[in-house]
């Protein structure tokens, strides 16, 4: 990719790290810095609810603990324009946008609750991203919404979604290309109860970062063009996308915050050495052949997109146990 790559950690303060949250920056770390790149720390905080101070502080902490670095971003001492890098202190921004796409006309009230939104689409789920909008409150007329509005209805802020294929080329996952119904059709930018959107937030802060590379699991694809669509309806240019497989469970299941005895705070407490975690990792990842404690810089020789799995890494016993005790 041509120019500076601009890549970013952004993690959401809403637990504590584990195991694949470090895989998941740690490969991000790496697909900046093999290009010579810079990194930010932006803090996705946006859900007032789930965000905690003290994770996000936990966050920094084992962030450095892995030996992962980042050059802008929240914990800097820096003075950037392009910041504030915590999306809690960015309301101001989101609401101008969001000012912008109503007076372009490009959104609309929509006030279908969760349950009719599963009886109305055709399709229950897609992935990640949600159930189908089947479009119910599109075509509203203003004297509908304002009956609806004078009833105390909630309602989200739906951007309306260009009728044209999103196509881009993922660099791990490769070409991709989705109708609007792919993705989910309309997607909401502010959620009913004023919580503005993750791809509303997402799409902007990268934009307005100056982000140029994304790398984050695969899981996420489906919101991609979604993200794209809207930095098109914005006249941003896209970032690269990394789409990579994710690591799971002995029993196929994606490592989340459930998973108490992989969080980092747990290994480093059953004294995982940082060197040897992120050696896992890169084990794990293709990128040695056995697992040798290193840094995260000294993975860099080593880093090539082209040597990750393409398919899902399951984390078994054997696993474990070598991860806590040594030896491979």
């Amino acid at each position: 990719m041509p120019g500076e790559i601009r890549g970013r950690l952004a993690p959401s303060p809403t637990g504590r790290l584990h195991l694949g949250n470090a895989w998941a920056f740690l490969l991000a770390w790496l697909s900046a810095r093999a290009c010579g790149g810079t990194l930010v720390l932006r803090l996705e905080d946006i859900d007032p609810e789930r965000s905690k101070d003290h994770y996000a502080q936990a966050i920094i902490e084992d962030l450095a603990w892995l030996g992962l670095d980042w050059d802008a971003g929240v914990g800097v001492c820096s003075a950037d324009e392009r910041g504030p890098y915590r999306q809690s202190e960015r309301g101001h921004v989101y609401a101008a946008i969001l000012d912008r796409l109503a007076r372009q006309g490009l959104t609309y009230p929509c006030f279908c609750s969760r349950r009719e939104l599963r009886l109305l689409a055709a399709a229950p789920h897609i992935d990640d991203v949600g159930a189908p909008y089947p479009g119910t409150c599109r075509h509203l007329s203003a004297g509908q919404r304002e009956e609806r509005l004078a009833q105390g209805r909630p309602a989200c802020l739906r951007l309306r979604c260009p009728p044209f294929p999103i196509a881009f080329a993922d660099a791990v996952q490769g070409p991709q290309n989705f109708l609007p119904e792919h993705y989910g059709g309309d997607f909401a930018l502010r959620r009913s109860d004023g919580v503005i959107a993750y791809q509303l937030a997402v799409a902007v802060d990268d934009a307005l970062m100056g982000i140029t590379q994304v790398v984050r699991g695969r899981d996420i694809l489906p919101s991609t063009p979604r993200q794209i669509a809207l930095l098109e309806i914005l006249g941003y240019p896209p970032p690269q996308y990394v789409h990579f497989p994710l690591l799971l469970d002995a029993e196929g299941q994606r490592l989340a915050k459930r998973h108490h005895s992989l969080t980092l705070h747990a290994l480093r407490n059953m004294g995982v050495p940082p060197r040897r975690l992120i050696g896992f990792l890169g084990y794990k990842a293709g990128f040695q052949d056995t697992v040798q404690e290193v840094s995260p810089a000294e993975l860099l020789p080593a880093f090539d997109l082209a040597r990750l799995p393409r398919h899902d890494v399951r984390i078994d016993e054997n696993d474990m146990r070598h991860l806590t005790h040594g030896g491979m």
